[in-house]
């Protein structure tokens, strides 16, 4: 068998054991998918700014790192606000290594001051009836320098940043095609996710209102913040769907931070966030994908709501809770992953860290169902040889005693039998997907001569390409 055969079979019997432990059953052994970030760069000798900066550079350190450590899956690049882009559009909310900042720090989200948020309180009824209109009319032109108003004069400059913006984004999506095939022909790793979904909520805190004036409108305007997170809720799920693995074997990563245990009430939970968000999650498993719960922060109090999913629809990952209290409450329904302190990966010894993988694997990992990986995302200040023993110790200690399969794993039976709680209550002027709907656009054609069902599918294919650029720069830059 040739090198090419054997990273072909490492390939199938790692995706294949990643995807039986999220499917909560037992596999081989723990599979392995740490989150690795500015890690990455620093074992293969880049700094912050090259992997923010220089993609193609995040790339190759993802690559290198996967010859290296002898995991099941990692992210193509967990760096992944490509500051190319932010500066393309001079997008206002990012401090770019090197430029703005030190370059050997990562790139970090500047929140705007209480009294200037990307968002007013006033344009709360925008943002309800029109999200994607309010995105490109109103807070488009507000987080970035270089693209106006409506109404204002364009300039050079504008038509630039828009022009680059997307066609920056289209290269950008693009070669995260040719990295995942690069991992899979050249490394025999699979990729760890596929789309990105935020919490409603979550979204209102990050890029609309600003976390501080987010909290005085749970206050003062509750049922504008609940009726915000309605019409937000059914575009955030077609942004999800749009980026899933067409095979449905990764999950959607979901990154949780913003409404996390202190920073919003019990009662704000249940009555904004929850109810806003179930449906989506629903939804993306009636459709036949996984969704991974990066719990960053301490969800505990919570997790009783998240048992309400559906069995399977979700991996629950455990950063700030007790894992084992994750698992007794999660684990006879979900995947668990995580678990490993940041801090002992940064300041703790090799014995330290081979300990405490085994408290987990013994506490947690017995019937399968688990995932190891660090509690949060690994950035350069973790040891090398820490992450090494944590992959090491698993790979040794975590044997169920199965034979590994070397053979691809078919797409889940359940998800799509799923009852997915209907969102048609929360429309918008305009449907998800969609910057201007075909029923509008069929107003200003005079004459379709024959084919009206192809010109309405490549508009709308077209149309879309508008829709996901700016709810990508919204999520996910």
């Amino acid at each position: 068998m040739g090198r090419k055969d054997d990273l072909q079979q490492q390939y199938h019997e790692r995706l294949h054991r990643y995807v039986m432990a999220m499917r909560n059953e037992q596999p081989d052994c723990v599979p392995i998918r740490p989150f690795l970030a500015e890690f990455c760069g620093k074992l293969a000798g880049y700094d912050a700014m090259q992997q923010s900066h220089d993609f193609q550079a995040a790339f190759q350190a993802v690559c290198d790192t996967a010859r290296v450590l002898d995991c099941d899956a990692l992210v193509s690049n967990m760096v992944y606000v490509w500051t190319g882009l932010t500066q393309a559009m001079d997008l206002k909310y990012y401090s770019i290594p090197g430029i703005d900042g030190e370059a050997d720090h990562g790139f970090q989200y500047i929140e705007p001051p209480d009294d200037q948020a990307w968002m007013r309180p006033e344009e709360y009824d925008h943002l309800i009836e029109d999200p994607t209109g309010y995105l490109f009319e109103v807070w488009l032109p507000r987080v970035s320098g270089a693209i106006v108003a409506p109404g204002e004069p364009a300039t050079l400059r504008n038509q630039f940043a828009l022009v680059k913006g997307g066609m920056a984004m289209m290269h950008y999506f693009q070669e995260f095609g040719t990295q995942a095939e690069r991992l899979r022909s050249e490394c025999g790793m699979p990729t760890a996710l596929a789309g990105i979904l935020k919490a409603p909520l979550d979204i209102l805190a990050d890029k609309l209102r600003g976390y501080m004036g987010l909290v005085m409108d749970l206050h003062e305007r509750p049922d504008k913040v609940l009726s915000a997170c309605q019409a937000l809720a059914p575009h955030l799920l077609h942004t999800a769907l749009m980026g899933a693995d067409p095979q449905k074997l990764l999950p959607i990563g979901f990154w949780m931070h913003r409404s996390c245990v202190p920073f919003i009430t019990p009662d704000h939970f249940h009555l904004i966030h929850w109810p806003t968000l179930k449906p989506i999650i629903e939804n993306i498993w009636a459709a036949g994908h996984q969704t991974l719960f990066y719990a960053e922060g301490a969800w505990g109090p919570h997790l009783e709501a998240f048992a309400e999913l559906p069995e399977r629809s979700i991996v629950y990952h455990v950063d700030r809770d007790d894992i084992f209290a994750v698992h007794d409450a999660l684990g006879h329904k979900f995947c668990i992953s995580g678990g490993v302190p940041n801090t002992m990966l940064a300041y703790g010894s090799p014995d330290e860290v081979r300990e405490h993988c085994r408290t987990i694997i013994d506490g947690v990992a017995g019937n399968g169902g688990y995932i190891m990986d660090a509690s949060a995302i690994v950035q350069d200040d973790a040891k090398l040889e820490n992450v090494q023993v944590m992959i090491e110790f698993t790979r040794e200690y975590g044997r169920y005693g199965r034979p590994p399969v070397a053979e691809p794993p078919l797409p889940p039976s359940a998800g799509s039998s799923c009852q997915a709680p209907t969102m048609a209550d929360w429309h918008t002027a305009r449907p998800p997907g969609a910057c201007i709907p075909w029923r509008e656009k069929l107003a200003d054609i005079a004459r379709i001569q024959r084919h009206e069902e192809m010109v309405e599918r490549v508009w709308k294919d077209a149309d879309g390409l508008g829709n996901m650029f700016i709810w990508q720069i919204l999520v996910s830059f």
